[in-house]
């Protein structure tokens, strides 16, 4: 039952059982009314009702009233001719007859008019002054008449005072109204006994006042009946159109609505509402079967449903039903109604028809539905999510336990995904899982399940015939995930690894599929973009020593176990010190040292290394600090790290707190950064170089080197990977690409750094071709920070013992 249904059923009650003001403003103020406008409103209507059934009651009788004080006055007038003054007797007969008439015209202008409060109120002025005057006129009679009447006549007089108090029943509730015509008459009754001066008529005079009172007395007892009576006439006509107001609100606007049949099952006192929820005009539905709500009205034939059916043949058979839900399409739209009904019977048991409230639950059905939806899958997306993966999942490696057939799961996680979310926002980030979304679901085969199991990770369940099967599907979509994704103007791509991992040869629960697939997915990132990696035996225990590195690698930045080693950049024009590379150090206690080819992948692939990479800058710099002018410290930034927006405020802080010039930093990047080039990145360029940090591009020549990069994003150095160092001597193509990169950047003002370099024949070679700096174990390994000084003074010496050799020269001549 709804609210609003609930409201009525206490607005109702409470008005029908005559609860307090208080409380019944506190019903009306939740049924949505104003209840202090109401109550004023009301109280204004229930005077008038009142006033106006207090007049109408009394001219009730104004016609016998007037006619009996004719009569009365004519037999005064006939008894009394030529016994007392003439003139009297007309004045009497004129003073009672015209109030007497007024008050029977007056009854017949009122019933003829609508009543109005200024109506009411002169109408209830109008009958005080008439019976001030009919109590004015009679009060004379007694001193005129009754003091020199005979005693027959004195008898006559006193029986006439006597019953014309008897007016005052019948002049009905309105104040004062009785009082104002007895009083006068009483006053000259006991006058007048009073002047005869006899004992008898002492007594009388005092026994009439005794009478009076109690006439007075028992009238106004009685106009407190009749006003009780009034009040309560008034209240219930005021009870019933509040109740009317209130049923054609709740028949009209709420969700619930009334329904009515005859004894022959047709629909009687069809509301409006009734018809707006039916699809039909009320006037086509009355007298219609009750069989025609649940029929179609674009498909009047069609036959309803079996509940519908149910309810029909429970109201033909008379039988009560309660909350029955049935499914009705209107307009081809389906809707649930519940309805209530039970038959009707007059007092003699006769068959009056059925009576019922029908509620309209379409919206609950739908919102129950959506729940249901969002229980099993993923309301961004609209794929499977978590828990019907696990329901699914469980019944696939149930199915595969037991007849041998193999189900893949693929396990996917988008590559480049947070840095399209942060760049361009969640509502794009959104529309780009959708876009996923769409197309592994277009790659679904028949029997697949793709889900979304949260944030950019999605999986495919596959029954597959062999692992090639599973493989071929990755790979497609590894192919169509890549793809550019044009959304709201804006080109975005990204890439997506795969892991891989069968039932029932890799695990028999989802739980440990799944984690079997989620190794398998951790060493395909592990090993770079878009790449896809199949579980393995050995791979658990890998990825479990690798998981172990990461937990003490959190442990180890904690206690400041990570320490950095310098080693120098030397100039090959004069053998001086131009600059140290800080390199990253780890001493695991216990364990001992370990290599940064192993720790670092690790803290990129978790996250760690925006907190390595800042510690690292903030170090290098504090120390470059208390070198030599012009020596520059190179420090290696991560491309997650120099795509963060904070990064330019980063290096602003450390070059702030060490106080280290802006061009003795060098920061080294790699291509990767450019892959993936937005707006953060492009910043970040440009103000770094307006702060006056050197750009170093590293490795340059080992992954996808462009030109372009060069012209779009001008470096202040290029440094040659070591792989081509290494073969300088005996591949003429590494020879040649050295050559070109140095010509290159000759041209371009851009300064090159060769690395590795571990011969004198290496350096000289490169010396030849005029490579500005070398870095390599030829001159030294990195050095903790206390060596700094040593290398900076015994390099230059070390470095013309080296190219002041004859043997050297001769091999460079050669």
């Amino acid at each position: 039952m709804s609210h609003r249904g609930a409201t009525l059923r206490a607005a109702v009650t409470g008005l029908a059982t005559g609860v307090s003001a208080r409380s019944r403003d506190a019903t009306f103020e939740a049924a949505g009314f104003d209840a202090p406008a109401a109550r004023d409103a009301a109280s204004a209507r229930y005077r008038i009702a009142t006033a106006t059934g207090q007049l109408e009651e009394t001219l009730h009788l104004s016609v016998h009233i007037g006619l009996t004080h004719v009569v009365v006055v004519a037999t005064v007038l006939l008894l009394f001719w030529n016994k007392a003054s003439d003139a009297y007797l007309l004045a009497l007969c004129a003073g009672v007859v015209l109030p007497s008439a007024a008050f029977i015209a007056g009854a017949y202008l009122y019933r003829r008019e609508a009543s109005s409060a200024a109506r009411v109120e002169k109408g209830q002025t109008t009958v005080r002054l008439l019976a001030l005057c009919l109590g004015l006129a009679w009060a004379t009679m007694p001193m005129a008449l009754f003091v020199r009447a005979d005693p027959d006549h004195g008898t006559y007089v006193v029986a006439v005072c006597a019953g014309l108090m008897a007016t005052a029943y019948a002049l009905g509730p309105i104040r004062h109204v009785a009082t104002l015509f007895a009083v006068p008459v009483v006053i000259g009754g006991f006058l007048a006994l009073a002047a005869r001066g006899d004992d008898v008529a002492r007594v009388l005079a005092v026994l009439f006042v005794i009478y009076a009172g109690f006439i007075l007395f028992t009238a106004r007892r009685m106009a407190h009946v009749s006003m009780g009576r009034i009040v309560d006439r008034v209240r219930v006509a005021e009870q019933n159109e509040t109740i009317g107001l209130l049923l054609n609100d709740f028949t009209e606007n709420a969700s619930e609505w009334l329904w009515e049949t005859d004894p022959d099952g047709r629909l009687q006192n069809v509301s409006q509402r009734l018809g707006e929820i039916s699809g039909r005009s009320p006037t086509r539905l009355r007298d219609a079967p009750f069989e025609t709500l649940f029929r179609d009205a674009e498909m009047s034939t069609a036959a309803p449903g079996a509940a519908a059916a149910e309810l029909v043949a429970l109201v033909a058979g008379r039988q009560a039903f309660r909350e029955r839900v049935v499914e009705v399409t209107l307009g081809g739209t389906p809707q649930w109604w519940r309805l209530s009904g039970k038959p009707l019977y007059d007092r003699s048991g006769g068959f009056l028809g059925f009576r019922g409230i029908g509620v309209d639950i379409t919206v609950a059905r739908q919102s129950e539905a959506r729940i249901a939806y969002l229980a099993s899958y993923d309301s961004l997306t609209g794929l499977a999510n978590r828990a019907l993966f696990q329901d699914l999942a469980s019944m696939e490696c149930e199915r595969a336990e037991r007849t041998g057939q193999l189900c893949a799961l693929l396990y996917l996680d988008l590559d480049g995904f947070k840095i399209v979310n942060d760049t361009f926002g969640h509502a794009l980030g959104d529309a780009l899982l959708t876009g996923v979304a769409t197309r592994l679901s277009a790659l679904a085969r028949p029997g697949d399940l793709v889900a979304r199991l949260g944030g950019d990770e999605f999986a495919i369940l596959h029954p597959c015939a062999d692992a090639d099967d599973a493989f071929a599907l990755a790979r497609t979509v590894i192919g169509q995930v890549s793809l550019p994704y044009l959304i709201d103007g804006v080109q975005v791509e990204i890439g997506v690894s795969i892991g891989i991992a069968l039932a029932p040869n890799d695990a028999t629960t989802p739980e440990a599929l799944l984690g079997r697939a989620d190794l398998a997915l951790y060493r395909a990132k592990a090993a770079g973009r878009g790449e896809v990696s199949e579980f393995t035996p050995d791979l658990e225990a890998s990825v479990l020593k690798r998981r172990d590195l990461e937990v003490d690698l959190k442990r180890a930045i904690a206690q400041g176990e990570l320490s950095l080693h310098y080693q120098p950049l030397v100039g090959l024009a004069r053998g001086e010190v131009r600059g140290f590379e800080a390199l990253l150090r780890w001493t695991r206690n216990p364990g001992g040292p370990v290599s940064p080819a192993d720790f670092i992948p690790v803290a990129e692939a978790s996250g760690l290394i925006a907190v390595i990479g800042h510690w690292v800058l903030h170090e290098a710099c504090r120390e470059a600090a208390r070198w030599p002018e012009p020596i520059r410290i190179a420090v290696n930034i991560s491309p997650t790290q120099f795509r963060h927006a904070d990064f330019v405020l980063d290096v602003f802080q450390a070059l702030e707190a060490s106080g280290l010039a802006p061009d003795r930093l060098e920061l080294e990047i790699t291509e990767s950064v450019f892959f993936e080039m937005n707006g953060t990145t492009v910043s970040n360029l440009k103000e770094l170089r307006g702060l006056g940090v050197r750009i170093a591009l590293d490795d340059f020549g080992t992954g996808y080197s462009s030109l372009s990069y060069l012209i779009r994003f001008p470096v202040d150095k290029i440094k040659i990977d070591r792989s081509f160092i290494n073969e300088m001597g005996t591949r003429h193509e590494c020879l040649a690409i050295i050559e070109a990169i140095l010509t290159l950047a000759a041209k371009l003002s851009i300064t090159v750094t060769a690395e590795g370099v571990e011969t004198v024949e290496q350096a000289a070679m490169l010396r030849a071709r005029h490579c500005d700096d070398i870095q390599g174990f030829l001159f030294s390994p990195g050095r903790p920070s206390a060596e700094i000084d040593g290398l900076i003074a015994t390099l230059p010496h070390r470095f013309q013992a080296i190219f002041s050799d004859e043997i050297t020269d001769a091999r460079v001549a050669a």
